[in-house]
């Protein structure tokens, strides 16, 4: 039967229940909610001891908060029972809707595992529902939803009527572990959604300050930058460029927004820069200035994207090397230049002069020019039609494109036109070197080649072979054309030359020798030197006056 006052003491019993599920919900972090847990079984359903053991993300539950004893906390706090051992815990004794009751007679196999727990010795229990200290009743925490995922287990102890709960003070302690459990969950959450705050902030923080990075890094750096648009109608189109790339082509920014690199390179490095791929590509090319003057650059691009989805751009790095390309020219030309007279040297003239030959055997019975072209034909007829007119030459043929070289007949002017080969020794400079001094042979070397240079057509080569020995390469010249060059030369050379305010003179001797396919370069020049060795004998006894 129940008793007049049983009611009043379960409408306080809900008053303060209703108190401590209200505390619940008022604390601002997880740790404050696991420990107002704790408080809240002390201080509302009559218990003197309240543990909140909390499930880690390995499984394993760890002790997140104590209530009634300082000693108990300061043992326990912090430490950890396996999810095995719970387990085991959790299907023994005697089940009360949610909760679990081990009794004392059943709890002494629990004492050697790992679950923390704190106990308080006394006197064995005189009648049948006496509290007995090594009682034990949990309260399992699910999460709120169907799939029953424990949070964690409130363990209580030492209840103050020193009775085991009855009915009413189970029901009190499943609703306020269910309630806890809510409370739990809704902690995580908040906990969650800060830290995701707090790392989106961050987030923000670095993008801004990358963002901001890089564009002091774009806009002052030393050397260009430029962003442009990747695929689309528009692709390549200058988007932004920074100060150093406007500087170094003379081009306001709102101007640059109008181009492509493709619209400022130079007409011969137009293949370079469709050869050079976009992503990690590099070339080295010449950009128009606004003045109509070409710089020597080095782009180098990189692709960047907006966002991780977002469209992509083509970063271009231009890197000002105008001083060492002029200084590689400078380099290159020395290499191939004479020094004292500028003009192509020995090595230089050899490559020039290879590059007009090719390995192709001379035709065997033709002596004339035409004879070797209608050979030439005749044998790539026959070539054709063996075929059956498929067989174009293989990749690679040292003879595709290539306009074979051949000399003209030298006894007979058929109209042939060949390349002509003129060797030029000077008369009589050894006697101004003895008797003037090395300073005045060399300012004469200079002015012979200034003056064989004007004598010859745009696109001749004049070279210094070596001492006082020139040569000079004339494609398109006849027989009597190659006769006639040599002769204007030679009345060219021999003309006074003035040094240090006297007259000397030095006089010339020409051969000329013809290039044709399948001679050697020195095969060439030595038929051209022997010729001019061959004129030299026969005007021997022809005085010629030097100095």
């Amino acid at each position: 039967m129940e008793t007049e006052s049983e009611p009043y003491v379960r409408l306080a019993s809900l008053r303060q229940l209703h108190k401590v599920v209200a505390d619940l919900n008022m604390a601002r972090s997880l740790a404050d909610t696991l420990q107002t847990v704790a408080d809240g079984i002390v201080a509302g359903l009559g218990y003197e001891l309240a543990c909140v053991n909390l499930v880690r993300p390995d499984g394993d539950l760890v002790v997140a908060a104590f209530a009634g004893s300082a000693a108990a906390e300061a043992l326990i706090t912090g430490r950890v029972g396996s999810r095995p051992s719970w387990e085991r815990r959790l299907s023994m004794g005697e089940a009360w809707g949610e909760l679990r009751f081990i009794p004392h007679t059943e709890g002494w196999v629990l004492i050697e595992d790992d679950v923390p727990q704190w106990h308080t010795d006394g006197p064995e229990p005189r009648f049948e529902d006496e509290w007995h200290p090594r009682d034990r009743l949990y309260a399992p925490m699910y999460a709120s939803g169907t799939g029953r995922e424990l949070l964690g287990v409130i363990s209580v102890d030492r209840p103050r009527n020193g009775r085991r709960p009855g009915p009413w003070g189970q029901e009190a302690l499943q609703m306020y572990a269910s309630q806890a459990g809510i409370a739990i969950s809704n902690a995580r959450l908040r906990a969650n959604m800060q830290r995701a705050l707090v790392r989106l902030e961050r987030e923000q923080q670095a993008l801004r300050a990358s963002e901001e990075s890089f564009r002091q890094a774009f806009e002052y750096a030393p050397s260009g930058m430029a962003i442009a648009e990747m695929g689309g109608d528009q692709h390549g189109r200058l988007l932004r460029t920074n100060d150093a790339l406007c500087r170094l082509l003379a081009r306001p920014a709102s101007a640059m927004r109008r181009y492509s690199f493709a619209d400022l390179v130079h007409p011969e490095d137009v293949g370079t820069l469709l050869r050079t791929s976009a992503e990690g590509g590099r070339a080295e090319i010449r950009l128009g200035r606004r003045d109509g003057t070409y710089v020597w650059v080095s782009l180098r691009n990189s692709v960047v994207a907006d966002t991780a989805d977002g469209p992509r751009f083509l970063l271009t790095h231009v890197e000002d090397i105008e001083d060492r390309k002029r200084h590689e020219i400078q380099l290159a030309h020395r290499a191939s230049h004479d020094a004292l007279t500028g003009l192509p040297n020995s090595a230089e003239l050899r490559a020039r002069l290879s590059a007009k030959l090719c390995e192709l055997p001379q035709p065997v019975g033709r002596g004339t020019a035409v004879g070797a072209m209608d050979a030439a034909y005749e044998s790539e007829a026959e070539a054709f039609y063996s075929t059956d007119g498929f067989d174009f030459g293989s990749p690679g043929d040292p003879y595709d494109h290539h306009v074979h070289t051949i000399a003209p007949d030298g006894e007979l002017d058929d109209g042939a036109k060949g390349l002509a080969v003129l060797f030029c020794d000077l008369d009589g400079f050894k006697s101004i070197n003895d008797r003037f001094g090395h300073q005045t042979g060399d300012a004469v070397l200079v002015e012979v080649a200034r003056r064989l240079t004007t004598g010859v057509r745009e696109g001749d080569t004049v070279a210094r072979l070596g001492g006082d020995e020139f040569v000079v390469l004339a494609d398109g010249l006849g027989s009597a054309d190659a006769a006639d060059l040599a002769l204007r030369l030679r009345n060219a050379i021999i003309l006074p030359i003035r040094v240090g305010g006297r007259g000397v003179r030095v006089g010339a001797s020409f051969g000329i020798g013809w290039a044709s396919c399948g001679m050697s370069v020195d095969e060439v020049l030595q038929s051209a030197d022997q010729r001019m060795y061959i004129e030299k004998r026969s005007r021997a006894k022809v005085h010629r006056r030097a100095g």
